[in-house]
């Protein structure tokens, strides 16, 4: 196989690079390793600016890196490009490949770069973001570029890609700079590969939360509301009120305490707290009676007040409040998504007082809940500790006290994880947990965080056994993350056929005539009394169109009734979950919903 990277002291690096300066490593060779395809699509990258340039002259390009769906590049050209142009650079991509050009490095001072590309308004906002003195630039025929690579030696390994959307993006990302155009593409280094991605990517789309959540009116955005605002429906509203009330029991059965904190806390605690410096531009701020507020982007200052409320003794640990936080987050416009980036949105959020002793203890039964959650909806998952980033507070030493215990707690319980650095909380490290879901997209949801930061800072106590006061440790913990993310995940997890226990709609119920409608009435009654929710489909329609409107609405279990029905008492039931038509007496019917609605295990 093909070698076209190699891998020096967990450094990637370009085979040219690896023999000018000596080094030998471990071979990174022509396949879909994650190594492998940083480098193919890294390279691929250059290679689409080298079609752009040979189709658009007057392109200037800014940046091209690798992300995590692939890669992109930011340019600007004086022609409009859209959707339909892809197809054209896609072909004239495949042409530069298979001329097999010879990828060269080579490196220049700033200043010569400066002099180079002088003429070049986005290369030199380029070179303001690098810090050396010397610059590289890799060339692929007449095409070349400033980069730190690496690529691979030969465009001919650039044969399997896809171009999958333009969009618009600012200069550097800051919305007072120039508007860019952004091509975004995959990568890798088979046929087949690239075919799986894009057979996920098409079911991806038949799954798309915002497609779903109209057919199923769960939730709806109005532009006269304002962007990144949801309006929760009947139905979708029903559904999380469901998932709120299961999660609610759970809590408490865990010895958690509901509390709820204001919306807006003076700018004085956020200052406090260290969100005025950290996170002050994703807040929003107001003024009242002269003093400045800030709506709460987080939950974990009105729990501290809480904690405050009283004296706290070592008996009293741990401590363990929870709410449903309704939090405000300034986003860019641009990066709004459906229910998966808004403004608003409600944290299932907690916050654990504890010993430094019960640091471990607490973890673990956090992993043990997350684990009955995930294994609930049918989720595989993974763990990774983060760690300080470069705008925190606190002092090392605490930072590597509080990272230390959270791997502590990890290991001693053989708990895998990964690494993420410098990916923690301004305040403290954290365990994220990542989700994989039913077609193998990779989100990012709950999260854990250990924090003896604020505990600190609002200078927090309890009285130790020998009445000495003592600061207590700090858990920020969400599972789900937010209930509109969760509940989009879910939607495209399920593809909108929710299992029964937390369905917006569990039964449709469908009188066949009007004098089959009293029977109707009392079976939804009777299915409310044991908590489910069933809608009465009796308009004027015929009775095809009537189920075809339920099973639009992916309603799990469709009831017909006819004068066979209302005189046997019993159903004809239409089981969309299995696929299947059978008959039940009416108390085999409600015994089979209430055993379908304890089918949650956390």
């Amino acid at each position: 196989m093909d070698q076209i990277a190699i891998k020096h002291n967990d450094e990637i690096m370009d085979l040219q690079t690896a023999a000018v300066r000596g080094f030998e490593g471990n071979a990174i060779v022509l396949d879909n390793s994650a190594d492998a395809l940083e480098v193919i699509r890294h390279s691929t990258a250059h290679l689409m600016a080298q079609a752009i340039k040979n189709l658009y002259p007057s392109a200037k390009f800014f940046v091209g890196p690798v992300v995590k769906e692939g890669f992109y590049y930011d340019f600007k050209v004086e022609e409009e490009i859209g959707e339909g142009d892809l197809k054209s650079i896609e072909k004239e991509m495949l042409n530069l490949s298979k001329k097999k050009q010879e990828i060269e490095r080579y490196e220049i001072s700033m200043d010569e770069a400066k002099a180079k590309f002088a003429g070049d308004h986005l290369k030199l906002a380029v070179m303001e973001r690098i810090p050396s003195e010397t610059v590289s630039i890799y060339k692929q025929g007449d095409f070349e570029d400033l980069c730190r690579g690496p690529h691979v030696p030969n465009t001919k390994f650039l044969r399997f890609f896809k171009l999958t959307k333009i969009a618009g993006a600012y200069l550097g990302g800051d919305s007072k700079n120039e508007m860019l155009t952004r091509i975004y593409g995959i990568a890798f280094a088979d046929k087949e590969s690239l075919k799986a991605h894009l057979d996920m990517i098409a079911e991806a789309e038949k799954r798309d939360h915002r497609k779903i959540g109209a057919e199923m009116r769960l939730f709806t955005f109005r532009e006269e509301v304002g962007a990144g605002f949801p309006i929760w429906l009947p139905a979708g509203s029903r559904m999380r009120s469901r998932l709120e009330g299961l999660l609610f029991k759970a809590h408490r059965k865990r010895g958690y305490e509901p509390v709820r904190g204001p919306e807006m806390l003076r700018s004085d605690l956020w200052k406090v707290s260290g969100h005025y410096q950290n996170y002050g531009e994703n807040m929003y701020f107001t003024n009242i009676d002269e003093l400045e507020f800030g709506v709460k982007p987080m939950n974990c200052v009105g729990h501290i007040k809480v904690y405050e409320h009283d004296l706290r003794s070592y008996r009293d640990l741990p401590l363990k409040y929870f709410e449903y936080g309704v939090v405000h987050r300034h986003e860019m416009t641009g990066a709004l998504h459906g229910l998966f980036r808004v403004r608003e949105f409600t944290q299932d959020d907690a916050h654990i007082f504890c010993t430094a002793d019960q640091i471990e203890e607490q973890i673990i039964e956090i992993v043990d809940f997350i684990d009955k959650i995930m294994t609930t909806f049918g989720f595989d998952y993974q763990m990774m500790i983060s760690t300080k980033p470069e705008k925190a507070v606190g002092s090392d030493a605490i930072w590597e006290t509080a990272t230390n215990a959270l791997k502590t707690a990890m290991d001693r319980n053989n708990l895998a994880y990964g690494i993420d650095e410098g990916g923690g909380a301004f305040y403290g490290p954290k365990i994220d947990i990542k989700i994989t879901d039913a077609i193998g997209r990779e989100w990012q949801c709950g999260t854990v965080q250990l924090d003896f930061n604020l505990p600190e800072r609002f200078t927090l106590e309890y009285s130790g056994a020998e009445n000495d006061k003592i600061q207590p440790v700090m858990i920020h913990r969400a599972i789900l993350g937010s209930f509109e993310r969760f509940i989009g995940i879910l939607t495209e997890h399920y593809a909108g056929e929710f299992p029964m226990f937390i369905a917006p709609t569990q039964v449709a119920i469908i009188p066949i005539a009007e004098s089959h409608n009293a029977y109707a009435k009392e079976l939804a009654d009777k299915l409310m009394d044991i908590g489910a929710d069933s809608e009465i489909y009796n308009k004027n329609e015929s009775l095809n169109k009537r189920i075809r409107t339920a099973e639009k609405g992916r309603v799990p279990m469709i009831v017909v009734l006819g004068d066979e029905e209302v005189e046997n008492r019993s159903v004809a039931i239409r089981d969309r979950r299995s696929r299947e038509q059978y008959n039940h007496t009416e108390n085999e019917f409600l015994a089979l919903i209430q055993t379908k609605l304890n089918e949650v295990h956390f």
